[in-house]
């Protein structure tokens, strides 16, 4: 059971989630330092509750008549964590038996985007792509916490021998169903405090996420952009799959997210990389590989709503006028990135989105405006590479669902530059 002044702490963590712009994580984190009394299993208790609050906020702020933070943690705890009146009572909620009552409502009787917890616009949006027994199947695992992913880095060792490594630390970790290089573990006690951690034998990483660079499918050798690096997680993948040969070359708008990767590539023994903070499309450094890059993976910034297992605050921050914004903001990216693909190279775009406007709708826009360019089969190249995916897939697109593959969202399309283009 919660203590008060663990209530009261859940309290104004998610007041200021909620009151402010950025994401949850590093809200939680500036809110933990401020706290450092606190803990490790009571920050771990506060982090649960919140993170629960946050991802059935709209049904709960329905059954709590209120949005005050307060009543909304209690109502998660009356409808989530089976609080009875007296355990309410002692936290200082005010009409616990009325609040249980609400919680017992059937959620049946809610309509579908309440009890969901989504927008109106997401949940219509879902609801049209899925019809509505799959749209509820895909809600349904939204509401659930991630598990814990890792991505073996085979610079260093194998799945096989880190899965002994971290088993002999105390850490048991059970191969991931669909990565070769994946383990997977319901929570992550320690593993950043591990000796593994500390030499860069693995990254955390969704094991959606491990499928997108096998999609360049690069060789030794080749000379591969990363046009939307961030921190680089699928930065170090692809040298891992290069074994360190070649050039990669890792841009991004952000320095601060560009010392990150240099940090995580030190760590995890990548030497192949060309960092390159761009000052935009224009930069002269992009203008001289125009035309003479293997391999481009353009990781679009997205509207991130397949990841909303691990960041349910993001739902609460979109509208669907900012989706348009980055779908447009996606496809110009794909075509300032196209530049640099060479005759009989490949282009791969992806996002960790879950609606069309950003996935498929982007890759139709760029195909009718770029004739040079054509669609692969995203799925196929999976499974050359002994990555068969369950039935499910639609088009020649590459579909990851939480509810059917248990990764977060994804979507990938793999395209091929003609070397010689058809004539118009």
């Amino acid at each position: 059971m919660i203590t008060s002044g663990l209530y009261q702490a859940s309290i104004r963590l998610l007041g200021s989630i909620l009151a402010s712009p950025g994401a949850a994580d590093a809200h939680m984190d500036r809110f933990f330092r401020s706290e450092p009394k606190l803990g490790t299993a009571d920050r771990g208790t506060i982090a649960e509750l919140v993170y629960g609050t946050l991802r059935r906020h709209r049904l709960l702020t329905t059954i709590a008549h209120s949005e005050a933070p307060a009543a909304v943690l209690a109502a998660y705890l009356a409808a989530e964590s089976g609080y009875n009146a007296r355990q309410l009572r002692a936290l200082g909620v005010a009409d616990p038996d009325g609040l249980i009552a609400a919680a017992r409502r059937p959620r049946a009787d809610y309509p579908f985007a309440i009890r969901a917890s989504l927008p109106d616009w997401f949940a219509e949006d879902l609801l049209a792509l899925l019809g509505p027994a799959e749209a509820a199947a895909l809600a349904e695992s939204l509401l659930a916490p991630a598990p814990l992913d890792l991505r073996c880095n085979t610079l260093k060792t194998d799945r096989a021998a880190l899965q002994a490594a971290l088993a002999r630390a105390g850490h048991e970790l059970h191969a991931a169903p669909l990565s070769p290089w994946g383990l997977r573990r319901t929570s992550r006690a320690g593993l950043f405090r591990t000796a593994e951690f500390a030499a860069g034998h693995f990254e955390i990483q969704d094991e959606g996420s491990q499928l997108i660079a096998p999609l360049l499918e690069p060789r030794r050798g080749e000379r591969v952009v990363d046009y939307c690096a961030g921190a680089g997680g699928k930065t170090l993948h692809i040298a891992a799959l290069l074994t360190n040969t070649g050039t990669i070359y890792a841009c991004d708008t952000a320095q601060r997210r560009l010392d990150r990767l240099r940090e995580r590539a030190a760590r995890a023994g990548c030497d192949n990389l060309r960092i390159l903070t761009l000052s935009g499309s224009t930069d002269t450094r992009l203008k001289r590989l125009h035309g003479k890059i293997d391999r481009v993976l353009v990781d679009a910034p997205c509207s991130g709503t397949g990841t909303l297992r691990r960041s349910p605050d993001i739902k609460w921050r979109l509208d669907a006028q900012r989706v348009a914004r980055l779908a447009h903001e996606a496809g110009q990216i794909l075509a300032d990135a196209a530049r640099l693909v060479r005759p009989g190279g490949r282009l791969v775009y992806a996002t960790c989105s879950l609606l069309p406007a950003e996935n498929e709708d982007v890759i139709t826009a760029f195909l009718a405006s770029h004739p040079e360019f054509t669609a692969l089969d995203t799925p196929a190249i999976l499974a050359r590479r002994a990555i068969p995916l369950p039935a499910g897939g639609e088009g020649p697109g590459l579909r990851l669902w939480p509810h059917r593959h248990g990764t977060d969202g994804f979507y990938a399309q793999a395209l091929e530059r003609i070397a010689t283009p058809p004539r118009s």
